[in-house]
């Protein structure tokens, strides 16, 4: 397979990097590594090196000569770019002012911030540790860094992060809420066990929500008086006024900040009674029973994937998950019904019906859902699938054609490929070469290894 042109292009310049490095020619190897790093922004390791270089040319805590009057050019470029949200131009801003400060920390966040929203989380994760390293008592920056350990499953990791947030404030709720949250995480992903002879075993799912339901309790207990612990001043508070829904909505929304979702329907649920039966306080339990069912797919689908000849672990996975597609569309319609102009609720019911293969009834949520801006690109893109499965290609062309004008490549990335991708198909399908060649071209110039795009680029007559 032919090698990504803009790849290369990074690799001879990272070659032609390390051998400056080796003769410790500093600006001439962050000449050219930075240039690998503009032509493969995703690639951590030429970040490493970069920034490695920078800080051997400027020793720590120092940087270029009138660097702050220098800065100033960067500074406003990268304002426009976070204004626009051209995350591509905002990472390649803040690495120009790093040649200048490697060690500043803020620079380091907006590299970390604008390869996030790009999606080089590995990237992020390397910049906005650097950015801790130079200011540790920043609590954007420990947030930012404990967020994105949390995205890439290092929970553990994560955690120490959230913990320095809260010794640096320990009134932050947040931070509190977060430590619990991804100790519950933790315990779900593992899912594992020592029995009374020290062999490890599975955890059932009650056995799961039993540890989870320790996370919060044993801080509530250790409370002393109001003010050590939220959930003891909310169980005080209830048993003060048993009949006040308030109270009963604020303990709920704290377990479900704290990962006690059984905990939190039940609260919702005695809300809901005192209430009379409000819709709103209504949602919040179906909400949490939602989550509920979610949490058991992902169990079941985990337990299925450590036991692959286990035809009965498989059978469960599936059938949990086609029951809970079933009680989204029950949920989704009865809110479509209550709120007929929330066209993301039309959207999360179209989600569904498309999950179960019930493309007619998906395909006028989606059509609603496209006169949300917000979500019209993903909303053409699921339509044209739709109608794909319809059989009805010129219908679908259309939708991914509206599509393409409000994509961009770098902000878009996964759904820009995906509309591309079908374009090709379907003109190919269409007889129409030139056009399915003009769209394999735009999936290839982004991802060469994308699906089948180039073999069938090649197949073109």
């Amino acid at each position: 397979m032919a090698e990504d042109p803009k790849k290369k292009i990074a690799g001879d310049c990272f070659r032609k990097g390390n051998e400056a490095m080796a003769k410790q020619n500093w600006d001439y190897a962050i000449e050219m590594v930075g240039q690998a790093v503009k032509f493969d922004q995703g690639n951590l390791l030429f970040r490493q090196v970069l920034r490695g270089c920078e800080q051997r040319k400027y020793p720590k805590g120092t940087g270029a000569k009138m660097a702050g009057m220098r800065l100033m050019g960067v500074k406003g470029s990268i304002k426009k770019a976070r204004m626009t949200k051209n995350w591509a131009q905002l990472d390649l801003s803040a690495e120009e002012g790093l040649t200048l400060t490697p060690w500043d920390p803020d620079l380091n966040a907006d590299v970390g911030e604008a390869t996030a929203n790009l999606g080089f989380i590995d990237v992020a994760v390397f910049a906005y540790t650097k950015a801790v390293e130079a200011d540790p008592n920043n609590k954007g920056h420990l947030r930012s860094l404990g967020m994105l350990l949390e995205q890439k499953g290092e929970f553990t990791e994560s955690i120490k992060y959230w913990e320095r947030v809260f010794k640096l404030d320990p009134l932050d709720t947040e931070a509190r809420s977060k430590i619990t949250q991804l100790n519950a995480s933790s315990v779900i992903r593992d899912g594992d066990f020592e029995d009374e002879q020290g062999k490890k075993t599975e955890r059932s799912i009650e056995e799961i929500r039993k540890v989870i339901g320790k996370q919060t309790s044993a801080a509530a207990a250790s409370a002393d008086g109001p003010g050590q612990s939220e959930e003891a001043d909310l169980q005080r508070a209830i048993r003060k006024d048993p009949d006040n829904k308030d109270v009963f909505l604020k303990m709920a929304d704290f377990y479900r900040r704290n990962g006690k979702t059984e905990e939190a329907r039940d609260m919702f649920q005695k809300a809901m009674e005192l209430s009379g039966g409000d819709h709103n306080i209504r949602e919040q339990v179906e909400d949490c029973e939602l989550e509920l069912m979610r949490k058991n797919v992902d169990i079941a689908k985990q337990n299925a994937a450590k036991k692959p000849g286990d035809e009965d672990a498989k059978t469960t996975s599936q059938e949990l998950a086609t029951e809970l597609l079933k009680r989204e569309i029950d949920v989704y319609r009865s809110r479509v019904e209550r709120h007929p102009n929330d066209l993301r609720v039309k959207y999360t019911l179209g989600q569904s019906f498309f999950k179960l293969k019930m493309y007619s009834q998906a395909i006028p949520m989606f059509q609603a859902a496209v006169q949300d801006t917000r979500i019209e690109a993903d909303a053409l893109l699921l339509l044209a699938k739709c109608f794909i499965n319809e059989k009805k290609g010129i219908l679908a062309r259309k939708q991914l054609e509206k599509a393409i004008t409000k994509l961009n490549a770098q902000e878009n990335k996964a759904t820009f490929l995906e509309v591309h991708y079908y374009l090709g198909r379907l003109c190919e399908e269409a007889k129409d070469s030139s056009k399915a060649s003009e769209h394999y071209g735009e999936v290839l110039a982004i991802d060469y290894e994308y699906k089948d795009a180039l073999k069938r680029m090649e197949g073109l007559p």
